[in-house]
């Protein structure tokens, strides 16, 4: 593959367009190298510790549930977890949990792929991610763009790992699905943050939340600067979001949210070991090259107490996202203008049926993406991809007798994929059947188990399908620019056990395997998004512990997976890139006295293979540990604060390519801190 494509499409990863599927193998060359209402108790269900009771999720049924109820690996991250927590956004606040490997592409906080249960490189296409409810992956291999999403609007996220809410949500959910739950006003309250330490870093953020009678708002804004660790890897994110919930009558909640966010990205490239010997760690092979994205969204929603045990919900929405990449180092620049609508209704039944308790949803999710892509290659003609989605879903939980809940789901779901350009005129519709089946069983108030099975897919995304390097020519292209995919998969099975010891201390294991065929990845060999001709299979182990001592909370993870190509005429027997066998997580949170408090967290990410390197023709990519902590002073309405990140010093890569038989590296920042202070009103 020519070096210009290769450039290429590193960039769009980087820029947000795509993402490490398939364009990873073009990182190296150049170097670019919902919840909805108060939750409710559910009367099918007998009572537990106060700890169950407080942690209800919405994310895995879409309406409020307990977490003990739920026949999958569940976490919840709360608002004291995220306040307490060294994290600057989501991604680095999900490192901590057991069973996601989280890695920074480019080590400047801007590009990040955010891995469950073993996907690797496609992680982000197969981990869904939601703001209450409302999905923010985007249509092509762009994946998730985190910075949308600033971590000071957050109240709590839910994390279900496993394909078994792909029968409630569809597309993407193969991995799990991470649910990021907004702040709603209630007393009045105020606050602004100030933050700078290395790398000429400044952030700023402050919110508004109240409500008026029936009326509850809330209201944040944010900026993030820094010039980065490496040459050319500056950042400058600006937010602003808004949230109202009105409550004209006892039976009826609206809704009406919406945000913006303006970033821009430098793209510091990939490094060879060479490189890093002859220049430095912090040297960019790219010093040019940038990315700038405008996102916007606007959703409603509604919810309606129908009487008779019966709700009905509808959630609507409205995404546009700009995103322009400059390259001067490939003397190339390309717009893609993405148009998002959605729309989302339920009806959720509580009724008993042939006197057991009985709780049944169904609903109908309608997505449209209409993505416009122009390049100076392509002599700013006009690519027009277009996808339109169409699921079908209904999930019924039973309560047969006390302590047992059985759950089974059924979902039906069609993508009809449109291409439009000068020299293509395409359409193609795919369709897929999916359902769950659960069971968990309450042996006492301390502890329960559970099995499950599901069958999770995804869908090829717009990019997959059209490669715009080929009808430029600037690509060795088999098939053309136009290649039609299979939907990928799966098969999930899970059983795990959850332990309480007392209302702060507990447990959870979990064994899963994940068999899935027709897999879609990029493939280093033929430079095309293909179907895997075979099958890969991912095994592990999943175990959490955490506790209070006196004046000290801590959680510890540990995680085991075996992600392996079964079957495959070029790659039986060989490791899937990017994903460690062995993982372990651990955070603290000690109550010093004084007001002061000191929060520390670690991981440790074991060896994997380089991305790309399907062959395992390299060595690994070597294990890292990285341990940050966080110094803060409470007093009254006023805190300060001191962030100390990767205190040991180490010089790791979180990221790392393979082709053409050279490793390639994205070196993640050495030692670096932060100083704020914070007054909330």
């Amino acid at each position: 593959m020519p070096r210009t494509q290769l450039g290429i499409r590193e960039h769009e990863m980087l820029s947000g367009r795509t993402n490490a599927q398939g364009i990873l193998a073009a990182l190296i060359m150049m170097g670019v190298g919902q919840g909805v209402g108060a939750a409710e108790e559910d009367p099918g269900l007998p009572d537990v510790s106060a700890e169950s009771r407080e942690e209800m999720v919405v994310t895995a049924t879409r309406y409020p549930k307990r977490l003990d109820s739920i026949p999958a690996n569940v976490s919840v991250i709360t608002a004291e977890e995220i306040e307490a927590s060294v994290a600057r956004n989501i991604p680095d606040l999900l490192r901590a949990q057991a069973g996601l490997h989280v890695t920074d592409i480019a080590g400047n906080r801007a590009s990040y792929t955010v891995d469950i249960r073993g996907f690797g490189e496609t992680a982000a296409l197969n981990t869904l991610v939601l703001v209450d409810g409302r999905r923010i992956n985007s249509a092509d291999l762009s994946g998730t763009d985190w910075t949308t999403m600033p971590l000071d609007r957050v109240d709590r996220i839910e994390i279900i790992r496993g394909a078994r809410s792909s029968v409630i949500y569809g597309d993407n959910a193969s991995g799990g699905v991470i649910n990021i739950i907004t702040h709603e006003g209630q007393e009045f309250e105020a606050g602004v943050k100030v933050a700078m330490g290395s790398y000429a870093t400044l952030d700023t953020t402050g919110y508004i939340r109240g409500s008026e009678g029936k009326l509850k708002y809330a209201f944040s804004g944010s900026r993030q600067h820094s010039e980065g660790y490496r040459e050319n890897s500056g950042t400058q994110f600006d937010s602003l979001g808004v949230d109202f919930r009105y409550y004209p009558a006892e039976n009826l909640q609206l809704s009406l949210s919406g945000g913006y966010t303006d970033n821009e990205a430098r793209l510091p490239g990939a490094l060879t070991s060479s490189e890093i010997s002859e220049f430095s760690r912090r040297h960019s092979s790219t010093p040019g090259d940038f990315t700038d994205i405008e996102d916007y969204f606007v959703k409603g929603g509604m919810e309606v107490d129908l009487g008779d045990h019966t709700r009905f919900q509808l959630d609507a929405s409205l995404r546009q996202r700009d995103s322009q990449a400059v390259l001067p180092s490939l003397f190339y620049q390309s717009d893609t203008d993405t148009k998002t609508i959605a729309a989302s209704p339920q009806f959720i039944l509580d009724k008993d049926v042939f006197g057991l308790e009985n709780h049944l949803t169904f609903g109908f999710d309608y997505e449209s993406n209409d993505a416009g892509i122009t390049d100076n290659y392509a002599a700013a003609a006009l690519v027009g991809l277009k996808k339109k989605d169409y699921g079908y879903f209904v999930y019924e939980e039973l309560v047969p007798m006390d302590g047992v809940s059985l759950s089974v789901g059924y979902r039906y779901e069609k993508a009809e994929f449109t291409i439009d350009s000068a020299v293509h005129n395409e359409a193609e519709t795919l369709d897929e059947n999916l359902y769950t089946a659960g069971i968990t069983y309450r042996v006492n108030s301390s502890f329960d188990a559970y099995f499950s099975y599901s069958r999770g897919f995804r869908f090829p995304v717009l990019d997959e399908l059209y490669n715009i390097y080929c009808a430029d020519g600037f690509a060795f292209c088999p098939h053309g620019a136009v290649k039609l995919l299979l939907p990928q998969v799966s098969k999930d099975y899970e059983a795990g056990i959850r332990y309480r010891y007392d209302e702060r201390s507990g447990m959870n294991l979990n064994f899963f395997q994940i068999n899935t065929e027709d897999e879609i990845f990029y493939d280093p060999q033929s430079f095309e998004n293909e179907n895997l001709d075979g099958e890969t299979r991912r095994l592990g182990l999943e175990l959490s512990a955490y506790s209070t001592l006196k004046k000290l909370k801590f959680r510890v993870g540990y995680v085991y997976t075996d992600a392996e190509i079964v079957r495959s005429p070029l790659y039986t027997g060989n490791a899937i890139p990017g994903v460690p066998a062995h993982q372990f997580t651990l955070s603290g949170l000690l109550d010093i006295g004084g007001g002061f408090s000191l929060a520390a967290d670690g991981v440790y990410v074991g060896a994997r293979p380089f991305i790309s390197d399907f062959a395992n023709a390299l060595p690994d990519q070597a294990s890292y540990f990285a341990l940050n902590a966080k110094l803060k002073y409470a007093w009254k309405k006023m805190s300060v604060f001191v962030d100390l990140n990767n205190l040991t010093d180490a010089e790791y890569s979180e990221f790392g390519v393979a082709y053409g038989g050279v490793e390639n590296f994205y070196p993640s920042p050495k030692f670096n801190f932060i100083v704020g202070l914070s007054l909330d009103f």
